[in-house]
């Protein structure tokens, strides 16, 4: 019932008891004992119920004013969300998009709707999406608001590099209530700028990736760059005489390339099965981060080869032999209970090119250092490096 009717209706309920009431004390011919008890308590508990409705009459009107700054402030903070500068999403702990702003709506170039009841996963590179669940996972953990820079895909199947700002929210008992996005466009400078670039992500990204089975021999253009993705490969020439020379091994997330050399006969083989990214010269050129993040790691290739150069250096086969032995177990060694497993088998061809010398001297030396319980090997022909072997020197 509207509370300005039932006052009115009170009043009026009053007024006529309160009539009656006066015509009843005065008529000469009631005697007023006669009066009953229980109209006097009527008339009574009518003006209460008068008071009271009053009361909620007032009451009433600061709850209209209280609701009214209520939406006003509710109309405030959804317009700080709705037309905030940043994109906003809210979902559910499984990344369940509940909520989005008009700015979420343009990065996506969708309208709202399409976007609620989406998970935000869809929108992610099939290639990123596994590092992006961990990422989440430890953002459960810890609760601190996390900082992540990945690819999105827009609804018209374009895409662009956006800044994530994820926070958990989470109810009294602890459970994840929500999730809360924060999210930008995003350049390359600003990338660098914040330190958030995931360096080997960002070389695969929309480059093509090119496999070689071990054994292949890998074209090499002087206008590209090979970065490894996964895999060994190895990097070798010719002398005079024609025999391999190791000049070098590229390991995953290192990179390699003719135009890193002035041999005139450079060859890279893939000495297992490797995942290749090709990058040309004319990107490099032009993108400040690609230059700044390739720098790095060809400096890291020029200092493998000083250390073979180093390695190449010394007198004693002997000794050319064991420092290739330790660069090898640091390069691409794995501790196991024996001792440090080599995860790529070498030919004694490879190892004698290495130390410049002869296989039939590096198959006397190898199995001199076996002998000796200083190496061994597994059930796979991979060589093992024992603990022995460091104090050999």
């Amino acid at each position: 019932m509207n509370i300005e009717l039932f006052i009115q209706r009170a009043e009026a309920l009053h007024k006529q008891l309160a009539d009656l009431y006066q015509t009843a004390s005065v008529l000469p011919w009631i005697p007023p004992d006669l009066l009953p008890q229980a109209f006097k308590e009527l008339y009574s508990n009518s003006k209460l119920v008068q008071m009271a409705a009053e009361e909620l009459y007032h009451q009433n009107e600061e709850l209209i004013q209280t609701r009214s700054l209520l939406e006003a402030e509710r109309q405030h903070y959804h317009d700080l969300f709705e037309f905030a500068p940043d994109g906003y999403l809210v979902t559910n702990a499984e990344g369940i998009i509940q909520e989005a702003n008009l700015t979420a709506a343009k990065l996506f170039n969708a309208p709202k709707h399409i976007l609620v009841d989406r998970s935000i996963i869809n929108f992610i590179r099939l290639e990123e999406r596994e590092s992006f669940h961990c990422e989440l996972n430890q953002l459960f953990q810890t609760d601190k608001a996390k900082k992540l820079i990945v690819r999105l895909h827009q609804f018209n199947g374009e895409s662009f590099d956006a800044l994530l700002t994820i926070s958990v929210v989470r109810n009294q008992n602890g459970k994840i209530k929500s999730l809360h996005w924060l999210l930008s466009h995003i350049n390359e400078n600003q990338q660098q700028s914040l330190g958030l670039v995931n360096h080997e992500n960002y070389l695969s990204q929309n480059r093509p990736v090119y496999v070689y089975e071990k054994g292949e021999n890998i074209p090499l253009n002087p206008l590209v760059i090979w970065y490894v993705r996964q895999g060994l490969v190895k990097l070798s020439t010719f002398c005079e005489t024609g025999e391999e020379v190791l000049m070098g091994l590229a390991k995953t997330h290192m990179v390699f390339g003719s135009s890193m050399t002035n041999l005139p006969i450079y060859q890279a083989t893939a000495l297992s099965e490797v995942e290749l990214v090709s990058i040309n010269f004319a990107e490099i050129a032009v993108s400040q981060m690609l230059s700044h993040t390739l720098l790095p790691k060809i400096n890291q290739q020029l200092q493998q080869k000083e250390s073979f150069l180093v390695i190449a250096g010394r007198r004693k086969v002997e000794d050319r032999l064991y420092h290739l032995l330790q660069f090898l177990k640091q390069e691409i060694g794995e501790p196991t209970k024996e001792g440090t497993r080599l995860s790529v088998r070498f030919t004694h061809e490879d190892i004698a090119s290495a130390c410049c010398t002869t296989r039939v001297t590096i198959t006397r030396l190898m199995g001199k250092l076996q002998q000796q319980g200083l190496i061994s090997f597994d059930s796979k022909k991979h060589m093992i490096l024992h603990k022995r072997l460091e104090d050999r020197e």
